[in-house]
């Protein structure tokens, strides 16, 4: 089979595709072959050597999140089978094998099914970008633990870049569960694909003033705030609710505003999928399994989230655009559906 390999950390022309051996899966273990490998920030930063750590040493085959078919299961493997399609999450993570391969070995927990009418860009999607919206969603203290239909009946959501991976998820998941969405975004275009993922208001941070917009939109303020810069946080802890709830899934400095904080009683919280508990991970995957498999999540450009699809031998354009800030999910066609 074909692997993409990195045996030293570095720029993207680091990765070289090469020729393996087909690996087996052994007891409790899942082998699917990968249609479409998903690129995110944490695997550009992985390969270029300032990724989270984990312990493992190039060399490496990239990419956390993929969707493909499974096409062996090892033994005392239970609910899936030879043909089933499926999404993964954590490939690459503390191991050496992630999803920029024909082919990857998986515990059984890491594979996940959905209907054979979700597109595959829809299961290269939900690993990372999803799980860290459902975290973000989830972890306020009168919160739900998981998702469902009417789990944030009631609540206001405000998700900052609204057009980005994980805003998108979490506009989307947000809406699933009957929250009221806004979404922050820096132009125009950004604007429109966060309304196409649903959000009920958009609001141009470079033309429009936030914080009064904000309280237009809602007479309390946003009782949860999905947070993809800590220099927002000001502005976060004036517009919102009281008892509220801010999650920041991207690394930065902090300067915390603490009285205003302590006035509204509102708690900080920072998210990273990986290293989530095993009970909170098991929620976010069942939670956007379901939503994934009625039809509640979508990707595409009518969705919010463009696809911008690479052959396998341009992985390495493949994670220079994700490095360039690309708008919308970067995929890579590994193998044919």
């Amino acid at each position: 089979m074909r692997a993409a390999v990195f045996t030293e950390p570095g720029p993207a022309s680091v990765l070289q595709i090469t020729e393996r051996e087909l690996p087996p899966a052994g007891p409790g273990e899942v082998r699917v072959r990968i249609v479409l490998s998903a690129v995110n920030p944490t695997d550009t930063g992985t390969r270029a050597g300032r990724g989270v750590p984990d312990g493992v040493k190039p060399p490496r085959v990239p990419n956390q999140d993929g969707a493909g078919v499974v096409d062996a299961v090892g033994d005392g493997v239970t609910g899936l089978e030879p043909g089933d399609h499926v999404w993964v999450w954590d490939a690459g993570y503390g191991r050496e094998n992630g999803t920029a391969q024909e082919y990857v070995v998986l515990p059984r927990r890491q594979v996940v099914r959905m209907s054979e009418d979700v597109p595959f860009e829809v299961g290269a999607d939900l690993g990372i970008p999803a799980l860290t919206a459902h975290r973000c969603l989830t972890l306020a203290g009168d919160g739900p633990a998981r998702l469902a239909p009417g789990a944030l009946a009631g609540r206001t959501v405000l998700v900052a870049g609204g057009a980005g991976a994980v805003g998108n998820a979490a506009i989307q998941l947000a809406k699933w569960a009957g929250a009221t969405v806004l979404a922050t975004v820096s132009s125009k275009e950004k604007a429109d694909l966060a309304a196409a993922a649903g959000a009920d208001a958009v609001i141009n941070y470079r033309e429009e003033d936030v914080a009064a917009r904000v309280r237009e939109l809602s007479e309390t303020g946003p009782n949860i705030v999905v947070e993809v810069s800590t220099e927002n946080l000001r502005l976060d802890l004036n517009v919102i609710a009281p008892n509220g709830n801010i999650a920041i899934y991207v690394a930065g400095e902090v300067t915390i505003p603490s009285f205003k904080a302590m006035l509204k009683n509102v708690s900080l919280d920072f998210v990273l999928t990986y290293t989530t508990s095993a009970e909170e991970k098991d929620n976010a995957v069942a939670a956007v399994a379901e939503a994934v498999n009625a039809g509640a999540f979508r990707v595409g450009e009518d969705a919010g989230l463009p696809i911008l699809r690479y052959p396998f031998e341009r992985i390495a354009d493949a994670h220079e655009a994700v490095e360039n800030n690309a708008v919308g999910k970067v995929v890579i066609e590994v193998t044919a559906p």
